[in-house]
């Protein structure tokens, strides 16, 4: 019987405390027990992956891991949406409930094209549902200096999507 290595003891222990962490970030969101387990386990995947490059895993990297399979999730499933609504509508011109998808798929192109540390306070304050002080420690910031950036990544994003709104 062989030892097993350490690194592999030590991703098992992460794994076992990460699991339910990000399970249950998961499941909050996309709340479909199948898309949960899935999203968690392309995560792990992930996870593994990074370990065998030498990136040294931690729980909050697994849920930052965790947050970019969510919003890839998000645009597959928007994807396959607007596919099945062209393809079945027979007058795309009429667009009640596109346009809502519409204002959606803009909302994240908008937040994507934001400063990294906007698109990090906003995602936290509302996609995460944080509050403003759990978003200033998670960011190594103020209270004041959090709000100031949340005040500035609000009127940041307002400006950019009401930009696209007009084309």
């Amino acid at each position: 019987m062989s030892a097993v290595p350490a690194r592999d003891v030590e991703f098992l222990d992460l794994y076992d405390d990460a699991v339910p962490q990000v399970y249950g970030y998961l499941l909050k969101r996309v709340g479909n027990v199948g898309i949960a387990e899935d999203l968690t386990s392309e995560t792990f995947m992930a996870c593994v992956a990074a370990v065998r490059s030498g990136t040294e895993v931690t729980v909050g990297w697994c849920i930052t891991v965790a947050r970019n399979k969510l919003v890839d999730h998000w645009r597959r499933r928007e994807r396959e949406e607007r596919s099945l609504r062209l393809a079945y509508d027979e007058d795309a011109t009429v667009m009640e409930p596109w346009d809502v998808h519409l204002d959606s798929t803009r909302a994240h192109e908008v937040l994507a094209a934001l400063d990294p540390q906007q698109r990090l306070a906003l995602t936290l304050r509302y996609l995460d549902g944080l509050p403003v002080v759990q978003v200033a420690t998670s960011l190594g910031r103020t209270l004041h200096a959090t709000e100031a950036l949340l005040v500035r990544s609000r009127a940041a994003f307002r400006r950019v999507y009401e930009e696209g709104s007009d084309a």
